[in-house]
């Protein structure tokens, strides 16, 4: 892992994203290598329109909105943005901050309204959940209706609750693979990822 890290993360690192690394890195949150991933398959597909489920500094959110073009826009939405106000400054630094469209509140509700506006969905190029794990069938089934590629992020533990979120991902990753709505995929990148690709 630390050789990848050296070799293609670390020296391809954009300023701020290191930056806000560093800051979110005293807490637990996504891995360089990951955001890494999350950048170079969102210019692949293209993508202009995103949005993201659990915000927590806003580390992923900068990576994301650095890799869409200068009119994209990235939905972001966080219970509590009491974290998010660390990394504010250094998303405003980094010259990306009109790309972001923030709401605070419970994920599934705006999800739920995002949904009632967009009559149906459809309307995002990829999505990405690292919010409440047991709430993770109720993004899975909202994201489906709102975009093509979704990425739940799975987080095996040792504590009692992530042996319960272990758990209920390995029920989650069985129920996607059986989905025949998706395509899917689980990465062996940090603590794992659920790539899904709507197919019908």
């Amino acid at each position: 892992m630390q050789y990848v890290l050296e070799t293609t993360v670390y020296p391809r690192e954009h300023e701020r994203v290191r930056e806000l690394r560093l800051i979110t890195q005293s807490f637990k949150g996504s891995s360089p290598d990951q955001m890494q991933f999350f950048s170079v398959l969102l210019k692949m597909i293209g993508a202009r329109y995103t949005i993201e489920v659990g915000v927590f500094t806003g580390y992923s959110l900068l990576s994301t909105a650095l890799a869409l073009p200068a009119d994209g826009k990235v939905v972001a939405i966080d219970v509590n943005c009491e974290y998010y106000e660390l990394g504010r400054p250094v998303i405003e630094k980094a010259g990306v901050a009109h790309k972001v469209d923030l709401s605070e509140g419970d994920g599934l509700a705006v999800l739920d309204g995002i949904l009632d506006d967009e009559d149906g969905g459809g309307t995002f190029d990829f999505a990405y959940a690292d919010a409440d794990k047991l709430q993770y069938a109720g993004h899975h089934e909202r994201l489906l209706r709102l975009c093509s590629v979704a990425l739940p992020r799975d987080t095996p533990g040792s504590s009692e609750y992530d042996r319960v979120v272990q758990d209920y991902m390995v029920e989650f990753n069985a129920a996607v693979a059986v989905d025949d709505r998706v395509e899917a995929c689980v990465l062996a990148i940090a603590d794992g990822v659920t790539l899904c690709r709507r197919i019908k």
